[in-house]
């Protein structure tokens, strides 16, 4: 793993935008956002970082379930928040609404996803997605036990390279891969493991054009709003819940619905 320590990004979560989210911020060091598609084993993963020190309720609003735990690790205090399970997050629904704006405005320390093993080419469209929007993320290649009686080989040395980010084999159930996942949490957390994530290169120049124009303009109503280039896409593709928030101007307070009721 990469040995560069780049203290600008340390810690990279915005506190102000964090507590606002409804995340209480005394006494923790980093934030971690668990993502992945439904029925992955998110689930046992959370379960197994934080034993029982979680408690559950719901987005305000919302029939989204939120989960929030901690654990230490090395003298370190970790948030954890469960995001709903989702294919994609660039539908409209509210679970992906959800996910996209915590990871999106949040901006977590670092966000795991947590990949079925046996399901891996449907579940990388939700990663490669996640890596558009931060650039501090582990991959849990999770049901690595399945995968084998499956008789399913991943050169996970090879995906992490491809990808730009650590990738964990695990077996979340039989409690496999958990210490090596906290591991390349750490790293990511603390700046010891700089990612350098797959991005899309492929837009045409008329495009990229676009996108710094309407990133100039977005600059003057929403200062200081992170990932401005990907806020841009989103509204040249059309997306209505974004093009709400910019037209109500939401976005630049992150969005009521964003706000989690305190649990």
């Amino acid at each position: 793993m990469s040995n560069q320590h780049n203290c600008e990004n340390c810690p990279v979560h915005h506190k102000e935008n964090l507590i606002r989210l409804g995340i209480a911020m005394d006494k923790v060091d980093y934030v971690i956002a668990l993502a992945g598609n439904p029925n992955t084993g998110k689930s046992t993963v959370f379960n197994n970082l934080t034993g029982l020190r979680q408690h559950t309720g719901n987005w305000p609003g919302k029939t989204v379930t939120r989960a929030e735990g901690g654990f230490s690790y090395n003298d370190k205090r970790y948030k954890v928040v469960d995001l709903p399970g989702t294919y994609s997050l660039l539908s409209t629904s509210t679970d992906e609404e959800v996910a996209r704006n915590f990871i999106l405005f949040g901006r977590p320390d670092v966000t795991v996803i947590v990949a079925d093993a046996t399901r891996l080419e449907r579940n990388l469209n939700l990663v490669l997605q996640i890596l558009e929007i931060t650039d501090r993320a582990v991959l849990c290649l999770n049901l690595m036990d399945e995968a084998k009686r499956n008789n399913i080989e991943i050169d996970e040395r090879t995906l992490s390279k491809e990808l730009g980010i650590p990738v964990i084999p695990a077996a979340a159930r039989q409690k496999e891969g958990m210490m090596e996942l906290l591991a390349a949490i750490e790293e990511v957390a603390s700046g010891r493991y700089i990612c350098k994530p797959h991005r899309i290169k492929s837009r045409s120049a008329k495009l990229n054009h676009a996108i710094d124009s309407l990133v100039g303009k977005l600059k003057q109503q929403f200062p200081g709003l992170p990932n401005l280039n990907w806020v841009a896409l989103r509204l040249l593709e059309g997306d209505q819940g974004m093009i709400d928030a910019v037209n109500s101007g939401e976005l630049g307070t992150l969005s009521p619905s964003l706000i989690p009721s305190d649990i």
